[in-house]
């Protein structure tokens, strides 16, 4: 594939498409054949660059039914949406329910990133967040005692948490984020219906509101294949808070 150009322009190409959206999670791409000959290029070359695709978590080959868009999207880190937010933007379904939920002390680290005492109590929160219905991350927040009346109570299925504090008048606008690869816990496997240390994308956030006060810290571990996140020299796109 490095050595053919063409190759090199159908790898970009059908990035471009799908990033843009116009080539939607579940799309069939045409056969191999079909589009060598669009590229004017060979059919190994093809098959190069769709495994570059594969390998980028784009595209999967399904047997004997031939090349599809994975629910892929791609961002970067430069503004802070919820992941509500960041769904709707693309046209997908959004939803979550809450798994479980308790105040307890919080913890060194805990109390370090909310501001507060380790002896001050933190409500701490495990939901399932779903894109057009199927389980593809688990998040485990802890929420700062200012914000407790506000979500302690909420219903299992609340869609947006970012939504429910705005109308309290609490603005998120901006949060601090750490990626790793991780292993699936055995609760992880639990929820999300995959093996016991299975390959996940584990995004440790912090959030803060529009007066500058911590709101929660986070921990969010993605399914393979379900979100990217890339930067750019030149500029980058957003970084979806789990909201």
């Amino acid at each position: 594939m490095h050595s053919d150009p063409r190759g090199r322009d159908l790898v970009g190409e059908l990035r471009r498409r799908i990033a843009s959206g116009e080539l939607t999670a579940g799309t069939r791409l045409p056969s191999e054949l079909q589009l060598a000959a669009v590229q004017g290029s060979s059919r190994s070359a093809v098959r190069s660059a769709l495994a570059v695709l594969a390998r980028q978590g784009l595209v999967e080959s399904r047997r004997g039914a031939g090349w599809y868009v994975q629910a892929f999207t791609s961002e970067g880190f430069d503004r802070m949406r919820s992941f509500t937010q960041w769904a709707e933007a693309r046209g997908r379904v959004s939803g979550g329910r809450i798994v479980a939920r308790a105040r307890r002390r919080a913890t060194p680290r805990e109390a370090r990133l909310l501001g507060i005492g380790t002896g001050e109590e933190v409500l701490h929160m495990i939901r399932v967040r779903t894109l057009e219905g199927r389980s593809v991350m688990v998040e485990r927040s802890s929420w700062a005692p200012w914000v407790l009346p506000h979500v302690e109570f909420m219903e299992d299925d609340t869609h947006s948490t970012t939504r429910l504090l705005a109308e309290a008048g609490i603005v998120i606008t901006h949060g601090n984020h750490r990626i790793e690869a991780v292993a699936a816990s055995s609760e992880d496997a639990r929820l999300l219906g995959i093996r016991r240390s299975s390959p996940m994308l584990q995004v440790r956030r912090e959030t803060y509101a529009a007066n500058g006060r911590p709101v929660e810290c986070a921990e969010d571990r993605y399914l393979p294949h379900t979100i990217s996140f890339e930067a750019q020299a030149a500029g980058a796109a957003e970084l979806p808070d789990a909201g």
